[in-house]
């Protein structure tokens, strides 16, 4: 049965942003620092929100043990969404990528770092973060809220968005806009195909634009 997360993946976050855009919807799209450990990831569905902060008090054990606690709390069909408040850690690696994919979590966004890369590539668990480190958070970072909003390049996410994230970058839809949102896009493709098909038969693009009214 196809969801309506998987309707979204099958879209592009750039014809997800003109719709929007035509829909005279608010576009939020997150940092272009924020970018697909490789080009070919995608992620789409509804997001879990997660926000964190440095903590140098922690122990080896209790830190460990709140981030298996944060990795057990992820639902599956989700997207999670981190804001981690650390520009050193990576907040992600190579054996949580295993857990969320077995979970059927659809990916994971983290305005910060991701470590393991080759590992979480071959996975095939679709990550998007801002840098690549070894640095850990072992002794060093916890998460403190969990679907609450969190604030990423002075955008508000929220719990109940959905998010598409592919190589052009990732954007942002209210839970009460998505269904309008692939509906159109899913249109807006069809007719961009028509279009495509058009140029690449030899039509002038002025005289295809005129009765395909896309571009």
């Amino acid at each position: 049965m196809t969801t309506l997360a998987d309707r979204l993946q099958a879209c592009h976050s750039a014809v997800v942003h003109d719709v929007m855009k035509d829909l005279g919807l608010p576009l939020r799209v997150l940092p272009r620092t924020i970018v697909g450990l490789e080009p070919t990831m995608r992620a789409a569905g509804p997001v879990f929100t997660i926000r964190g902060r440095p903590d140098p008090t922690l122990d080896k054990h209790t830190s460990l043990y709140e981030w298996a606690g944060l990795l057990s709390r992820v639902p599956s069909g989700h997207v999670v969404v981190c804001q981690p408040q650390d520009d050193t850690r990576a907040l992600f690696g190579g054996l949580s990528a295993e857990a969320l994919k077995l979970k059927g979590v659809r990916g994971y966004i983290v305005d910060g770092g991701c470590r393991d890369i080759q590992a979480v590539i071959d996975q095939g668990f679709p990550v998007f973060a801002r840098f690549a480190t070894p640095i850990d958070i072992v002794c060093a970072w916890r998460a403190e809220a969990f679907e609450q909003p969190v604030a990423i390049g002075g955008l508000q996410v929220l719990p109940d968005d959905h998010v598409l994230a592919d190589r052009d970058g990732a954007i942002l839809i209210g839970a009460g806009e998505v269904e309008a949102v692939v509906a159109a896009a899913e249109r807006k493709m069809a007719t961009e195909g028509d279009m495509v098909r058009a140029i690449r038969a030899g039509e002038d693009p002025q005289a295809a634009y005129l009765r395909y009214r896309v571009f």
